[in-house]
Order: structure tokens, then sequence, then C-alpha cells
């Protein structure tokens, strides 16, 4: 398979390695990037796969709540301009609303859901379109209804977090909600880490280590791959990761301090999954003047 400067960028952007490490990586999985990045890693050149780099469209995440029940929805436009119109933000702004009223559990129901002035989502949608003169789409609607606490907490409009807390107090579930956003942790606790990806940071670990290293006892060698496998479990949970509002102690200390437990979360974030197309302008221009 051919190795293009593209795919080279793109493993680099994803990985954080060097070029030409990159380059090798990819002649060696034979162009595959996900399993070029597994290689990197082994290598202890990459550390993660920074995908969120290829996140790039427009929109914004609006929230809605009403005691214990609380929903998030994203709204995308083609462009940040739009998304910072008026009429844009008046529509999504809208579109939360109907989605708490109408208890719509997806997508598909929300369009069909009524807004406070008449027309269905999907009917006020397709106005908007016209006046905007862009593609606006209602992508992703999470919610939650419970009797604990639940904190809705949108930042910038285009990060939104809904957490549940079992005791503690609304100011914790919102500081809760706070960290969630800034700091983006795959899972909860501990025990919702995967089995997979336990046994696959174990084999990454293992395979980063000198020879001199392996050759230790294996009880000895359990320890040590033991306690990097926790680091890396901590970095990539919710409660064990540093708690923003007070770097101290973990979140999960916080939590047992404020008499309180994290339920679950949910958490979106402006184009998350979607691949903007970067378009050279001066080169459209030329093409369209003839020029090229």
């Amino acid at each position: 398979m051919e190795i293009t400067a593209s795919l080279v960028k793109e493993l680099r952007e994803r990985s954080g390695a060097g070029m030409m490490e990159c380059k090798k990586a990819l002649v060696q999985n034979n162009g595959d990037i996900d399993v070029s990045i597994e290689w990197l890693r082994k290598q202890g050149l990459a550390k993660a796969d920074k995908k969120a780099s290829r996140v790039a469209a427009e929109g914004r995440i609006v929230m809605a709540q009403d005691g214990g029940k609380a929903v998030l929805v994203e709204v995308n436009s083609e462009t940040d301009f739009v998304a910072k119109d008026d009429n844009f933000v008046a529509f999504a702004t809208e579109v939360a609303k109907a989605a708490l009223a109408s208890g719509a559990a997806d997508v598909e129901a929300l369009k069909a859901a009524k807004t406070s002035f008449g027309p269905t989502v999907e009917e006020a949608r397709l106005g908007l379109v016209t006046k905007v003169g862009e593609n606006v789409q209602v992508r992703r609607l999470v919610r939650i209804d419970s009797a604990n606490h639940v904190a809705a907490y949108v930042h910038g409009g285009r990060i939104g977090v809904l957490a549940e807390v079992k005791g503690g107090d609304v100011e914790f579930a919102r500081g809760v909600a706070m960290h969630i956003a800034a700091m983006n942790p795959p899972y909860n606790k501990a025990a919702d880490v995967p089995a997979d990806f336990i046994a696959k940071e174990k084999e990454i670990e293992l395979a980063k280590m000198s020879e001199k290293d392996k050759a230790k006892p294996e009880q000895i060698l359990e320890k040590i791959i033991g306690g990097k496998v926790a680091k890396i479990v901590n970095e990539n949970t919710l409660y064990g990761q540093p708690y923003v509002l007070n770097t101290d102690q973990s979140v999960e200390a916080a939590a047992k301090a404020a008499g309180a437990d994290v339920i679950g979360f949910k958490r979106l974030a402006v184009g998350e999954g979607i691949e903007k197309v970067v378009e050279d302008y001066a080169a459209v221009v030329m093409k369209q003047a003839g020029l090229a």
C-alpha cells in the first residue's frame, strides 16, 4: 500500500509522534492507522489516539431542565458565523425546550415534537435553513430523568454535561458536571472500565518494558505493570482524576467528603465524530476564475 503524505499527517495528528516514526509505523502496518497507533504506543512513541483533533463541525449544545429532568441537544450548522446568529440561537434554545417538554428519547421523536410557537421542530428547522442559507441539523439528544440531584452544565455553547449524583447537594453535583466538561473522562469509576481496555493496556505496558525488566520474577512484573495500568485507569475515570475544583483530592475523595455518589453522566461536545472539510478558498476562487 502506498504511504501518502496525508496518511502520515493524520497519524501524526492522532498520535502526537514524529513524522518519521509515523511513516515507519504505517510501513510496518500496511497503512492501517489504528494498528499503527497501537504499534507506536508499544514503542513508547505515542500516548493516546488524538481523535479529538479531527472534530471540527460547528453549532451549539443547548440544555433545558426542570428539577431532576434535564436534556442536552446538539444542533449543528455549517459555519461558526451562523452558530452565533440570533435566529440560530433562538431555534436551538426552542429545540431544547421542546425536547424537555415532549419527553422525546431520540432525535427522530424530537423532530416531530411541537415547538411553543406552533410548528414542529422539523418544520422550524426547514424554515431556519431558508432564512440563514445553511444546512442546519438537530444531531443528538441525551436526557436524564431522576429523583437524585441532576446538574446540567453548558460551557460556552460548545460542551454540555448532565451529571446524576445521589446524596450531597446541588452545588457538588454542579461541580462534578464542570469537572466532566473540562476533563472529559471516558468512564465513571474503575468498575466501569471494560476488561478488554485493561488487557490492552497491560499488553502495551509489557511491550514498552526493557528486556531486563521483563526478566524479573512474574510477581514483581505483575506488580510493576499493575501499578502502571492503575495509573492509566485513574486518568480515564471520573473518580480517579484530580478534582478540578480542588486538585489536592480525587473526585472519589471529594464525593466521599460530600456524602455523595456519582451515578453517571452524559457529555456532548459540538461536532464530536464529524470531520470537517477544510477548503482552500484561494484554490477554489482560482478554479472558478479559470486560473487553475
